[in-house]
C-alpha cells in the first residue's frame, strides 16, 4: 500500500523495518502543517496497524501515557493495556477491526511511571490502510473523583448499616482498596484512658487481640505521636532504627493519624508490596480519613448508647432488659431442643446497713466486689445479671439435672463465706439466694422469676446481717 494520500488527506505514517515510524523520525514539509496542529490537541491521536502495533502517536500521548513519541511508536498497544483490561480491550479492538465504530470506550494503562491511566477511546478503522485511528481522552482525575465520591458514600452507609465496628472497620477496608494497592490494612485506635494504642482490625492477624508484627506497630505509634501521615519504605527504616522482615523489604506503608475533634483518636496504616505510595495516594486517604473518623465516632456513640441501655452502669453486668432478652432466647432454646435451664435470685442479706454504716461510696464497692464474685462462680455461658439495687440474678443454661443448680448455689455460698473489703473494713456479706427450674418450676418467663423471687424472700426470713470481721 503507498504511503501518498489519498484523495487529498493528509499522509498517514507507515512501519519502517526498524519499528520506527517514518512520521515519528522525519516530518515532511507536505504533513508538517497538519502534524503541528494534531500536537496541539490535549486528547491523543494513536494509530495501530492490524497486527496492534503502534505506528503513529500525537504529543499528547506523552502528557497522557508517560512516554515519548518514538518510545511507543512501534510497541504492541496491547502491552501497555493494564492487564485486567486486556481481554475486554482486544475484544473491542475487534469490533472496531470488523468496522464497527467504537465511542467512549473505557479502559486503564499502565504509563511509564508505573501509575494508572482511565482512557476514554473513539476508535474507528480504515478499511483503505488496515489501520486502527484512536483519540484517547484522559479521564483520570474524573474517574478519581467518582471512585472518591463512592468510597465516601461506602464508609457513610457503613457508618450507618454496619451491624458493629468490626463490621465497619472491615468494609473501610475494602473500600480503600478500591482506591489504593493495599496488602496488609491496619486499624489503630487509642485507648482514651491510658492512651495507648489498640488494634480492633488487622486484616493479616490471625486474631483480633494479636499486636502487628513490626515495623507495623511502631509506624502505627509514629504517625499518632506525629499526628502527621507518613510514607515508609525499607530505605527509611534504617533511620528510625525498625527491624525488617525479609517479606518487607520490598514493602510501602503509607499511614495517616484519624483526626477529630477531641484530637488524634487512632492511624489508619497501609502496606503495599506492588507499587509504592505517591504523595497524591497521601492526600486521598487523609481526605478519606475524616469520613472514616466521623463514621467511627458515630459507631462509638451508638456502641456506648447500646451498653447503656443493655448493661448496668455500675457493675458492668447486663441489665434487667438484657437479662429478660437473654432468658428468652434461652428459653427458646430449651423448647426446641430440650434440656433445663435454673434461675438463681440472689439478694444480700442487710445491704441498707451498710449503705447506712459506710455511704453510697461504700455501697457501690460492695456491689462491685459481689458482682466480680458471682460472675467467677459460673461458667462463660452463663449470665449474671442485675436488676436494680442490691438484686442479682443468675441464668444457669444447659443443666443436665436440677443437682446441677444445687451445686452452683454451694459454690456461690463458699465462695462469699471469704470477707470482702468495702471502705477499709473486712465484712462477711450473706446472701439469701431463691432457686427455680425450667420446665419443673414453670414454663413462662414471669412464671420463673416469680417463683425464685418467693423462694429468696423465704430464705431472707431467716435473718442475716454483715459483720466487721476486723
Amino acid at each position: 500500500m503507498s504511503d501518498q494520500p489519498r484523495d487529498g488527506a493528509a499522509p498517514i505514517a507507515r512501519p519502517v523495518p526498524n519499528g520506527r515510524s517514518r512520521s515519528a523520525a522525519v516530518k515532511t514539509d507536505s504533513c508538517a502543517p497538519l502534524a503541528s496542529v494534531i500536537d496541539l490537541l490535549l486528547d491523543a491521536i494513536c494509530v495501530v496497524d492490524a497486527q496492534g502495533h503502534l505506528v503513529y502517536v500525537s504529543a499528547a500521548c506523552e502528557r497522557i501515557f508517560g512516554y515519548k513519541p518514538e518510545e511507543m511508536v512501534g510497541k504492541q498497544m496491547i502491552e501497555m493495556v493494564y492487564p485486567e483490561d486486556r481481554a475486554r480491550t482486544m475484544a473491542a479492538a475487534g469490533e472496531v477491526m470488523a468496522d464497527q465504530p467504537l465511542l467512549h470506550f473505557e479502559n486503564r494503562y499502565v504509563r511509564k511511571d508505573g501509575s494508572v491511566a482511565h482512557i476514554m477511546w473513539s476508535a474507528c478503522w480504515s478499511a483503505d490502510s488496515k489501520l486502527r485511528i484512536g483519540v484517547a481522552r484522559d479521564i483520570t482525575q474524573r474517574k478519581q473523583s467518582e471512585a472518591m465520591q463512592a468510597a465516601l458514600y461506602s464508609i457513610s452507609e457503613a457508618a450507618h448499616g454496619a451491624k458493629d465496628l468490626a463490621a465497619l472497620y472491615q468494609q473501610i477496608h475494602l473500600t480503600i482498596a478500591q482506591l489504593l494497592p493495599v496488602d496488609d490494612f491496619i486499624v489503630a485506635i487509642r485507648n482514651a484512658a491510658s492512651g495507648e494504642l489498640t488494634y480492633p482490625y488487622q486484616a493479616l492477624a490471625l486474631d483480633s487481640t494479636s499486636l502487628p508484627m513490626e515495623p507495623a506497630a511502631s509506624l502505627c505509634f509514629s504517625v499518632l505521636h506525629g499526628a502527621q501521615p507518613l510514607r515508609f519504605n525499607a530505605d527509611s527504616m534504617p533511620a528510625l532504627a525498625l527491624p525488617l522482615s525479609d517479606g518487607d523489604t520490598h514493602a510501602w506503608w503509607l499511614g495517616v493519624p484519624l483526626n477529630s475533634s477531641e484530637g488524634v483518636i487512632g492511624v489508619l496504616m497501609l502496606k503495599s508490596t506492588a507499587a509504592p505510595y505517591t504523595e497524591k495516594d497521601q492526600e486521598l486517604l487523609q481526605f478519606v480519613s475524616t469520613q472514616v473518623v466521623t463514621a467511627i465516632e458515630r459507631k462509638q456513640l451508638y456502641a456506648r448508647l447500646h451498653r447503656m441501655a443493655q448493661y448496668d452502669e455500675l457493675t458492668g453486668l447486663p441489665n434487667r432488659a438484657c437479662f429478660r432478652d437473654r432468658l428468652d432466647t434461652a428459653l427458646a432454646r430449651v423448647r426446641r431442643n430440650g434440656g433445663r435451664v435454673a434461675l438463681l435470685y440472689v439478694d444480700l442479706d442487710r445491704f441498707k446497713q451498710v449503705n447506712d454504716t459506710y455511704g453510697h461510696s461504700g455501697g457501690d464497692q460492695l456491689l462491685r466486689a459481689v458482682a466480680d464474685r458471682l460472675t467467677h462462680c459460673v461458667r462463660d455461658t452463663d449470665t449474671v445479671a442485675r436488676l436494680g439495687g442490691d438484686e442479682f440474678v443468675v441464668l444457669l443454661e444447659n443443666i443436665a439435672e436440677a443437682e446441677d443448680a444445687r451445686h452452683v448455689v454451694d459454690k456461690i455460698r463458699s465462695a462469699f463465706k471469704q470477707p470482702m473489703r468495702v471502705a477499709g473494713h473486712d465484712l462477711a456479706i450473706g446472701l439469701s439466694i431463691g432457686t427455680a427450674l425450667y420446665p419443673e418450676d414453670g414454663e413462662a418467663e414471669a412464671q420463673l422469676l416469680k417463683q425464685a423471687d418467693e423462694r429468696m424472700y423465704l430464705m431472707k426470713a431467716r435473718g442475716g446481717q454483715p459483720q466487721d470481721c476486723d
